[in-house]
């Protein structure tokens, strides 16, 4: 049938020059060859140059036949001929008809044969496909039935092959050429989001989103773990339907206890380029808990992956994931490896972005603490402590001896003997000093506030929560931290302070993330802390971390020969602040500020001189609200009389400054700020000297 064979190659022939689409001309082929040839499948194979390895262009079952993808073999990509049958095919020129039970004795072990011999199929016929002299694939024919070929149907066969041949030729060319386009565009976007994106969300999410338009995937990641650190995830979505990537949700792996051993140990996959489908898949799931999760829960069939470092610290890993059996092949790796200089550099700029960010705004944050500070501190070297007294001596020394260590220490001490000043003098002769002192004061906060200001929290983390707070041990990272009145913290944020004591790191309240911190602790209470460890109110254990290094400051009675180079210190401060004329102390003033009982210490004789600035008119001070309680003793003691037990002074000064407060307690005219001592620690004193503030102050 001559007129029949040339419409048939003359139909192929204007397919071939005129249909660009794949599967539309090799459907078109397909059904012109069984209307002259009887065959239930076909399959295309391509060979490289050197005829090493082959790969799938074309496969189609017909009829009742479906076969498994590849009956576990690997996909599409190339494979090697060696040990298959195809290294037969090869070195036969010509057409050529076999017979799969014969071929199975030579390679038993073909999975490919087997299944289409279980499925009926006997015989395969192998048409060699030359262009220009050159063998660049095999059409196989593989049918139920054996056929009976003539030497005209071979002739046209083989005249088809050829045409196909050119076919294949020119779609592998133009599949090419679009591939390419498509790779260059994706990388031309990955450039420019790589120059426009600073977000690490946002550009991952660009990153992963451009990837699987050539490469698709269900799942991107890009994990990486420092050397004696966990495994963390930098970056990992998961394709929606729409085909947009959104982040995974952090307690995806819930279900999974051993999730944090279970990523390490496959990390050790992740350290190499691979692609794993089908039975490989498999057999990595049978050995890794982790795949073998999130093959049963997620329904993963494929992983390829590859390290963006190589050997190196930390390891970092790029991870695409699917769901498709046969997902990824070895030329999808190498275009994913060709990419790995971006996606390295993106990671490298986005944790520069991010780093320079956190330092901006811990130096923002620092700067605005510090100008609050500085409006706001007193002295804070060794120069600027006033007393040279014997007990001071002591208290000089021992700070020498401690500034320069990162040794934790307690301050001890009545209020206003200036635990604070001390504090800032040991940051300010450490090694810290280029870093921020950070202070709480741990009585000026209800107790449900303590734990967000030391800790920080996230967002929503509870009602109120409306932004993300950076706690104190955060922001004081390489610094210095300062918790006044640590006496007075409650015990279960007791042992949340010890905890970062012992570990060095701490999780905001509703956070996940553990921070690590680097943080110098001072620490300052008016208590007795070893009373308070008996009756049960602070814990033993962090009574014993924070007492390595105490320093106890004396109360101004203990060393009343520092009275008058302090009065001096502050009476030349307001002096200069207020623009007043300098006036004298007469010295009966004088003795009697220094034979005076001081219950509110430094802090007290401040205030006394503040106000003595204040009122004066004359040429010497006058310590006219100060007479009820300071001049009364030495008058006393003069005449012989009794001293005044120091409770008994300290009540008398109490009720004075509640009479002169009409028994105001707190606020900015109360009797607490005008004693400058904490309202509550006022009130507890008041509560142990039996004073009633409506009774005793009409009394007085």
């Amino acid at each position: 049938m001559p007129d029949q064979d040339d419409s048939l190659l003359l139909y192929l022939n204007e397919a071939i020059a005129t249909t660009r689409n794949k599967e539309d001309l090799f459907r078109s082929v397909t059904e012109k060859l069984r209307l002259i040839f009887p065959f239930d499948a076909i399959t295309i194979l391509t060979l490289d140059a050197e005829h090493q390895y082959r790969r799938i262009f074309l496969r189609d079952y017909l009829g009742e036949v479906l076969l498994p993808s590849q009956a576990g073999s690997k996909p599409l990509g190339r494979m090697p001929i060696e040990g298959t049958p195809i290294e037969q095919f090869v070195r036969q020129p010509h057409l050529f008809q076999y017979d799969l039970e014969e071929l199975l004795t030579t390679y038993p072990q073909y999975l490919p044969f087997c299944a289409l011999l279980e499925r009926g199929m006997r015989y395969f016929v192998v048409v060699p496909l030359r262009t220009g002299g050159r063998l660049i694939g095999l059409l196989s024919l593989v049918a139920r039935r054996q056929p009976t070929f003539s030497p005209n149907d071979i002739d046209l066969l083989e005249k088809i092959g050829s045409l196909v041949a050119v076919a294949v030729t020119n779609t592998m060319a133009f599949e090419d050429i679009a591939r390419r386009e498509q790779e260059k565009s994706m990388q031309l976007a990955l450039n420019n989001a790589l120059l426009s994106i600073k977000e690490r969300g946002e550009l991952f999410r660009t990153i992963a989103t451009e990837i699987s338009q050539v490469v698709p995937c269900d799942y991107f990641g890009v994990r990486v773990r420092k050397s004696n650190s966990p495994v963390r995830a930098l970056a990992e979505f998961n394709r929606q339907p729409d085909g947009s990537f959104a982040p995974l949700d952090a307690s995806r792996h819930d279900e999974l206890p051993q999730w944090a051993a279970a990523q390490e140990t496959v990390l050790e996959l992740f350290a190499a380029p691979g692609v794993y489908v089908g039975s490989d898949f498999e057999e990595l799931a049978r050995r890794y808990e982790l795949l073998r999760f999130i093959r049963e829960e997620r329904g993963t069939q494929s992983l390829l992956c590859t390290p963006l470092k190589t050997g190196e610290e930390p390891v970092v890993a790029l991870i695409l994931a699917s769901r498709q059996p046969f997902a990824f092949t070895e030329e999808n790796l190498e275009l994913i490896q060709t990419l790995v200089p971006q996606v390295r550099l993106a990671i490298q700029n986005v944790l520069a972005f991010e780093q320079i960010e956190a330092l901006r705004t811990q130096l923002e944050r620092e700067r605005t603490y510090l100008i609050d500070e500085i409006n706001t501190t007193a002295a804070s070297r060794l120069d600027d402590f006033v007393g040279g007294s014997a007990r001071m001596q002591q208290v000089y020394t021992r700070l020498s001896q401690v500034a320069p260590t990162d040794t934790t220490v307690l301050i001890t001490g009545e209020t206003g003997t200036g635990k604070e000043l001390v504090a800032r003098a040991l940051h300010n002769l450490s090694p810290r000093r280029e870093r921020a002192l950070i202070k709480l004061n741990c009585a000026a906060l209800p107790a449900q506030l303590i734990e967000s200001e030391l800790f920080g929290h996230e967002k929503g983390a509870f009602t109120g929560a409306h932004d993300r707070r950076i706690g104190k041990f955060e922001l004081a990272d390489g610094g210095t931290i300062f918790l006044d009145e640590v006496g007075e913290l409650p015990l279960d944020l007791q042992a949340k302070l010890l905890r970062v004591l012992q570990e060095k790191e701490f999780e905001r309240i509703g956070g996940r993330r553990v921070i690590q911190t680097d943080v110098r602790v001072i620490t300052a209470t008016n208590r007795v802390l070893e009373e308070e460890v008996a009756a049960g109110r602070f814990r033993a254990d962090l009574y014993y971390r924070l007492n390595v290094f105490p320093i106890r400051l004396p109360a101004l009675r203990e060393r009343p020969e520092d009275v008058e180079a302090l009065m001096r210190h502050f009476l030349e401060r307001f002096t200069k602040q207020m623009g007043k004329p300098v006036r004298g102390l007469r010295e009966r003033d004088l003795r009697a500020l220094q034979q005076y009982g001081w219950p509110g210490n430094v802090r007290e004789l401040e205030h006394v001189v503040e106000q003595a600035v204040i009122v004066s008119q004359g040429p010497f001070l006058e310590f006219q609200g100060f007479a009820a309680a300071a001049q009364t003793a030495p008058a006393t003691a003069e005449t012989g009389g009794p001293l005044k037990t120091l409770k008994d002074q300290e009540r008398d000064h109490i009720l004075t400054a509640l009479y002169r407060t009409g028994g105001r307690v707190s606020g900015p005219n109360g009797a607490a700020q005008l004693l400058g001592i904490n309202p509550k620690t006022l009130e507890a004193r008041m509560k142990k000297l039996g004073i009633q503030r409506t009774v005793e102050v009409r009394g007085q």
